[in-house]
């Protein structure tokens, strides 16, 4: 089946404390979304990648392109106000039915084998999510108060989230809702379930300067990576 994959990167290096937006920071000497990129084209060179990126921050992108002699093959997509509007804006460019994956672009660290298998399981379930166990205590708050529940009962949720295209199409038909947290809630929303498949623990999402500071040291571990 024609595979697609969406790479969201809309974000603004607020929770970084800088005024690079965190996609264009460097990790290992060039900017970290490329890195993501390169994750899904080395995967397989046919993939359709469609990067979304808000019309603000393309010139910007074109400029570090020829810096860094970055030359996939990708198109790019207008993000949105929300992430709900960025993802729908990249399905618009999705042309032909078979699987899409949605991805954060600063999630770097997913590897051919995870991708393999992320497509797979939406091939064979029409929707399919990466979870990981939690390895922390957690509370639910309630008002002033808390009180502790079993975090067996939890995942931790990352991405790629990979559909069946006209699964997802169809969903992003429906109107905005503030529950969306990410693209399986729409995808439920549609009427539809999604099947938790096992998450990668090194796919963790770079949004801090400590994330920053593990993902160099990944590197430096893992450099082929």
């Amino acid at each position: 089946m024609k595979r697609f994959a969406i790479v969201v990167a809309g974000g603004k290096g607020l929770r970084m404390g800088t005024s690079v937006p965190k996609q264009f920071l460097l990790l290992s000497g060039k900017p970290l979304l490329m890195h993501t990129l390169e994750a899904f084209y080395k995967t397989d060179p046919k993939i359709s990648i469609i990067l979304v990126l808000p019309e603000f921050q393309q010139e910007y992108w074109k400029q570090l392109c020829i810096k860094y002699d970055f030359h996939l093959d990708y198109r790019i997509a207008n993000g949105g106000e929300t992430r709900f509007e960025s993802v729908r804006n990249g399905l618009a460019v999705v042309d032909e039915d078979g699987l899409v994956a949605v991805h954060d672009g600063v999630r770097p660290f997913i590897t051919t084998e995870f991708i393999e298998s992320c497509y797979a399981a939406a091939e064979k379930f029409g929707a399919a999510v990466p979870v990981t166990e939690l390895t922390e205590s957690i509370r639910k708050l309630d008002g002033e108060t808390s009180f502790s529940v079993r975090r067996e009962t939890f995942r931790s949720v990352q991405t790629p989230q990979t559909f069946r295209v006209q699964i997802l199409k169809k969903a992003y038909q429906l109107p905005y809702s503030d529950t969306f947290t990410d693209d399986a809630s729409v995808v439920e929303a549609s009427g539809l379930n999604v099947e938790l498949i096992d998450g990668l623990a090194e796919n963790i999402k770079i949004t801090t300067t400590i994330d920053l500071l593990l993902a160099e040291q990944m590197k430096k571990l893992t450099p082929g990576a």
